[in-house]
């Protein structure tokens, strides 16, 4: 049986855990995912995972932060002053905000409210944490 290369669409089913068994996300109960390999729809970490596996096979596979989601970045904690908001949102922590920069849009969790300093934080929620998941290669579409 063939194994997967790079340029070739797959679909996978995935449960992704952390370090303490937490399932972050899984394809359970939904469609597989389908991507091409090495085309820079999923994080490095799962497309290297995926590369070499053949159809109907399962593996379970660790993805350290870096290649995963990246290292925590303090850069990416901003204060912000309590008036930058809508006078009708009232800031929580959790609280999830899109914000633009340029043409770029990205999500900002609330982190810390102090006062009239809200602290938000721009790190992808599962940025410093290696993920664990298991695979399996449901078939190769192309």
């Amino acid at each position: 049986m063939a194994q997967v290369q790079s340029g070739d669409t797959v679909r996978v089913h995935y449960t992704g855990t952390l370090d303490d068994g937490t399932v972050f996300d899984s394809s359970k109960g939904r469609d597989p995912i389908e991507f091409t390999v090495g085309g820079g729809q999923v994080i490095a970490g799962f497309d290297a995972a995926v590369s070499g596996m053949a159809e109907g096979e399962s593996k379970k596979v660790t993805i350290p932060a870096a290649q995963a989601y990246g290292e925590r970045r303090d850069e990416l904690m901003l204060q912000v002053d309590r008036s930058q908001f809508p006078a009708d949102v009232e800031p929580q922590v959790g609280q999830q905000f899109q914000m633009s920069q340029g043409e770029q849009n990205f999500v900002v969790n609330v982190a810390a409210v102090d006062g009239e300093q809200v602290t938000l934080d721009a790190n992808h929620p599962l940025a410093g944490q290696d993920l664990t998941f298991e695979l399996e290669l449901v078939d190769v579409v192309s």
